[in-house]
């Protein structure tokens, strides 16, 4: 059994929280690059090579890629031979607490969504989903969520004759909706299958896909591809200004389900697709 003190923990979230806002993920870029060698509007060019400038700049001057340095979401891998010498959502808070305040990054949590008078002043709690795995190791993985793409996501309970046609049309058709509103070009992960609860959070899982690397399953592949078709097609381009790279790329994840049920989550994120491992 591997011991792993709470300050360990709460240090390394601490530098996650601010390494995450600063460095944008090389493959993120990269998809940035390509996007902007293929783009045949002025425009979009001109908007993708901002972000690209705008990723350098927060690397290079360790400033944030975006003003929302978004809502801290930790996924956690536990390994079952390990024992944490305190508690773990007390740790990992702790960590968003002096990562967010040292690295100067903005704290968006109000305390109470209905009334939304008092922020909680330090970014926390952290929103924490937690995976038993075999093994003595600790893998945390942060992704900072800003509002503007999370508030363009959804979740729909289908019925199986929706079938792949009906992921198809309520994907394109809430990306058509939300055309500049999520900061495009977009990362989109779909959750298929599972629950109501179990589809969201495949959907968000599946943001942390390198960008542009398909689904090693031909079907969801093929899935992935035409989504990122359609999606494309509708022509709202980087930051809504029109253009052929509405997404970057599309990530699907599915799940076994009940027989009467076909439940699809959408999880949108910005270009600012930041995420962190780090193993303990």
């Amino acid at each position: 059994m591997r011991e792993i003190a709470p300050e360990t923990i709460t240090e390394a979230v601490s530098v996650m929280c601010r390494n995450a806002n600063y460095d944008l993920p090389g493959d993120v870029r990269a998809a940035l690059q390509r996007a902007r060698e293929e783009e045949t509007s002025a425009v979009a060019v001109e908007v993708l090579d901002t972000l690209l400038r705008n990723a350098e700049v927060a690397a290079a001057e360790r400033l944030a890629i975006c003003q929302d340095c978004g809502v801290a979401v930790l996924f956690v891998e536990l390994g079952r031979d390990v024992h944490l010498g305190g508690d773990l959502y007390a740790a990992i808070n702790e960590g968003v607490r002096a990562g967010y305040e040292s690295g100067y990054l903005r704290k968006s949590m109000v305390r109470d969504p209905l009334r939304r008078d008092t922020n909680t002043g330090d970014n926390t709690p952290a929103v924490v989903h937690v995976r038993l795995v075999e093994g003595d190791r600790l893998r945390l993985t942060i992704a900072p969520k800003g509002g503007g793409s999370e508030n363009m996501s959804a979740v729909w309970l289908l019925t199986p004759a929706e079938g792949r046609e009906g992921i198809l049309r309520r994907v394109t058709e809430r990306i058509a909706e939300a055309g500049g509103k999520p900061c495009p070009p977009l990362v989109l992960g779909v959750g298929v299958g599972g629950t109501m609860e179990k589809a969201a959070l495949l959907a968000k899982e599946a943001l942390l896909r390198e960008v542009g690397a398909p689904s090693p399953l031909p079907e969801v592949a093929e899935l992935e591809q035409e989504l990122l078709s359609r999606v494309n097609a509708l022509g709202i381009g980087p930051m809504g200004l029109g253009g052929r790279t509405t997404a970057l790329s599309v990530h699907v994840e599915r799940h076994p389900c009940h027989i009467a049920s076909l439940p699809v989550a959408l999880n949108v994120q910005c270009h600012a697709a930041r995420h962190l491992t780090v193993e303990l």
